[in-house]
């Protein structure tokens, strides 16, 4: 499923499952006590890593990467004794696995971790609930929806990655514009899900400007399209792609320190996305759900940056020098995402001969 059917879904699903799912009237939110407030200090954590422990389990529905998410689960269970089932796919997928068996009054899934548009989308069909946690104050302002019903946890960097064995530094373009140069023929690459990129920097660049330009550089030179950021930083590793525009700058940098030829830097305006936890309406696990949501704002984001991830913790690393981005803002994102997708597919992915 393609970002674009993401409204598709809004528009079709609430309808048919919406009350099935919704929390008893004046439920308070989870991790609240009697006062609407969440607990304070250690007996909170201790009281839902026992009952967690009498779960047993928690199912979390995810899109990191399995070797980045095997750190996390690995580390969880390593504290609380209580396993973790992964099902991992793509953003879309999992609203739409997500959607699907919410209307079959089915509810598997105890938390999701995935991108800022998706969770904001399954907020949007009710499938999520507010937690309360006093995490919260230790993480970035950006990191925090308004409903709270999911939280940012790390985000990611849009990052042009380049083959340092195939393109010199100083070759490196200062702005899009430097893409129309025919040195660019045959070597440019994207990532085939990226619309609310696409929107975040024409918009940037101005709407009417950018769209010309993005056209103009797809005519001039060509812009590879390839399904999955880790496959496109892969792709820029092998030479196949040697310049990619929407690599994700931790993965990047994973692959930099492992010895790849690889490097990147952020093309103005910069653009960033948050991925974000949500605890499900319906978990099945409350309270190991709860205790693994709070597990990533707390412990795991140490972990995330030790993976050279940008977590939403305020204690951690700052913004490469010289960087600077403007987070998406996913509710805009889904309002607007017909018109982006259709941009996207008619510029860059297939665009007129």
């Amino acid at each position: 499923m393609r970002r674009r059917d993401f409204i598709t879904l809004l528009g079709s699903g609430v309808a048919s499952f919406a009350a099935s799912a919704q929390q008893p009237d004046g439920m308070r939110p989870i991790g609240a006590g009697d006062d609407g407030a969440p607990p304070a200090g250690s007996s909170r954590i201790n009281q839902l890593a026992a009952n967690a422990k009498k779960e047993g389990t928690v199912t979390v529905y995810t899109s990191i990467a399995v070797d980045d998410m095997s750190v996390l689960t690995a580390a969880f269970e390593k504290k609380y004794g209580v396993r973790v089932r992964v099902w991992r796919g793509s953003s879309e997928n999992i609203v739409q696995r997500a959607v699907t068996e919410a209307r079959g009054g089915r509810f598997d899934a105890d938390v999701f971790e995935t991108g800022a548009m998706a969770m904001e989308s399954m907020h949007r069909e009710k499938l999520l609930q507010e937690v309360q946690t006093s995490a919260l104050s230790e993480l970035v302002p950006a990191a925090i929806s308004p409903h709270r019903e999911w939280i940012g946890t790390r985000f990611n960097i849009f990052a042009a990655a380049y083959n340092t064995r195939l393109i010199k530094k100083d070759e490196l373009p200062k702005s899009y514009h430097d893409l129309l140069d025919r040195r660019w023929r045959g070597k440019l690459g994207v990532e085939a899900e990226d619309s609310d990129w696409f929107g975040a920097v024409v918009g940037g660049l101005g709407e009417d400007t950018g769209l010309k330009l993005f056209r103009d550089i797809v005519a001039a030179n060509g812009i590879s399209v390839r399904k999955g950021h880790t496959l496109l930083a892969n792709l820029v590793v092998s030479g196949e792609v040697p310049f990619a525009l929407t690599t994700y700058a931790y993965k990047v940098e994973q692959l930099r320190k492992s010895g790849a030829p690889i490097d990147w830097f952020v093309i103005p305006p910069g653009v960033a996305r948050f991925e974000g936890a949500g605890v499900a309406r319906r978990a099945a696990h409350p309270n190991a759900a709860m205790l693994f949501f709070e597990f990533l704002l707390t412990d795991a984001q140490d972990l995330l940056l030790n993976r050279d991830f940008f977590p939403a913790s305020r204690k951690t690393r700052p913004l490469p020098s010289g960087v600077s981005v403007t987070f998406l803002d996913p509710a805009k994102g889904l309002d607007e995402n017909q018109k982006w997708s259709r941009y996207f597919r008619d510029i860059i992915i297939n665009p007129a001969r």
